[in-house]
């Protein structure tokens, strides 16, 4: 059974329109509160649930919540599991404009919920709000040190017998959550920290800045000389990096060295969790370094579910969620950071140089605007263009298209060794969804 509104993170949408209007947040907090303390051994014991609400710093998170201050997403899941919460909650819509907002949801234990979990929640949405007697009536409290501990863990992720001195940083934050605690944690491992992207107005968030606005950084980079960028995207979960050069790394080549740097150290248990998205590169990549490799759905939670079952702890997608569970319970753009970091202290290469073996397929993606829940890969014309696609590619290339899960939207990908063929045929596909979503 499919779910209604929650996507691949959650539940997003245009503030102020179903579903993120503040009536439909109080139902769906009261389905998820009664869903998630539902098998808690503490309730047993009389004792109430306990909640982590946390936010980014765009202007309608106040409309949502009361709770708590901006931290990273990947802050709370940190915070609910050390607190022994029972969940925790983001009000974010991460890379989206400031004109959209949505909720996430963590479990105890700091990892996002399963589909199942999701249709439970939904089913409850239209249940009767019940007021609890006032015996078991809750309060809201500010967990003043919050950003304090949570940038005392990121710190401990990284080796103690390695610092960061004698290396200049850029770090953007994308007027995001983190614009308080990432420069800190750099900086106090020695590095000598430039912070861009740090002066959230409540509408600024993502605009300009950020893992999927990365100019600036890269500008900034050539600007102070500085060794590398590191682009976090507005809730904290997404990374890109620039070196000194001012080129762009996305998830996959970072998610390489990190995998290359560990499987030389003998710490990569197992294999390597992609998506269907993962650069056809990445994959030739792990074969030839004897690395098990999978792939995942798209969404930084499937990658999470992959790992658990095949028991691996390294993971992620291109777009910049890498997941590596020995450090974090879930994608991590700080934790990510310093993972990177870690390869290249260690080894003494600078990124061009840790990445320079993954030479990364032609790929375009192209976003179509399709209604919600509209369903076009039946679409006579839509198929003719892909499979022409694919016969024209053979082998060396391939296509996918996906609706995406927090936007309403079709991807377009298609990937090849030829990058003029690669674009051809995007367009082309591309314009037959555009056609038939016009019908």
């Amino acid at each position: 059974m499919s779910r209604k509104y929650f996507g691949t993170d959650g539940i997003r949408g245009r503030v102020g329109e179903h579903p993120i209007t503040p009536e439909f947040v109080m139902r769906l907090g009261y389905s998820a509160g009664k869903v998630l303390a539902a098998t808690d051994w503490h309730l047993a014991q009389g004792e109430n649930p306990g909640v982590l609400i946390g936010k980014d710093t765009r202007i309608s998170g106040y409309m949502l919540e009361s709770a708590l201050g901006p931290v990273p997403t990947p802050a709370v899941a940190y915070l609910t599991r050390a607190l022994r919460l029972q969940a925790g909650i983001v009000i974010s819509a991460s890379h989206n404009p400031f004109e959209d907002n949505g909720i996430k949801f963590f479990s105890g234990n700091g990892t996002k919920l399963p589909d199942e979990t999701e249709r439970t929640i939904e089913a409850g949405l239209d249940s009767p709000i019940v007021t609890m007697p006032s015996t078991r009536l809750g309060k809201a409290k500010r967990i003043n040190d919050a950003a304090g501990r949570y940038i005392e863990f990121c710190k401990s992720s990284f080796p103690h017998d390695l610092d960061l001195r004698g290396l200049k940083l850029v770090v953007d934050c994308a007027h995001g959550a983190a614009y308080h605690v990432a420069r800190p944690v750099f900086h106090e491992l020695g590095a000598d920290v430039q912070a861009i992207g740090i002066l959230p107005d409540g509408k600024n968030i993502n605009d300009g800045y950020g893992a999927t606005a990365p100019a600036n950084l890269q500008k900034a980079v050539r600007e102070h000389q500085a060794d590398l960028g590191i682009a976090l995207d507005g809730d904290g979960d997404r990374l890109v990096m620039v070196d000194a050069e001012g080129r762009l790394y996305d998830g996959d080549q970072l998610l390489y060295v990190i995998a290359k740097h560990r499987k030389a150290q003998g710490a990569l248990h197992g294999g390597v969790a992609g998506t269907l998205m993962t650069n056809l590169a990445f994959e030739h990549a792990m074969r030839r370094m004897g690395v098990p490799f999978a792939r995942a759905k798209v969404g930084d939670r499937y990658v999470m579910e992959l790992l658990q079952q095949q028991g691996w702890q390294l993971g992620g997608e291109n777009s910049g969620h890498i997941i590596c569970l020995d450090r974090h319970t879930t994608g991590d753009g700080i934790i990510s950071a310093l993972q990177v970091l870690h390869a290249l202290r260690a080894s003494g290469q600078t990124l061009a140089q840790a990445a320079a073996d993954l030479v990364l397929c032609p790929q375009a993606l192209l976003n179509v605007s399709i209604a919600k829940g509209v369903d076009l890969s039946g679409h006579a014309g839509v198929r003719a263009a892909v499979s022409a696609a694919e016969a024209a590619l053979g082998d060396k290339g391939r296509v996918l298209l996906r609706p995406s899960g927090t936007e309403p939207k079709l991807r377009v990908m298609v990937e090849g060794d030829d990058g003029a063929a690669v674009q051809h045929w995007a367009k082309t596909i591309a314009q037959e969804v555009h056609k038939a979503a016009q019908a």
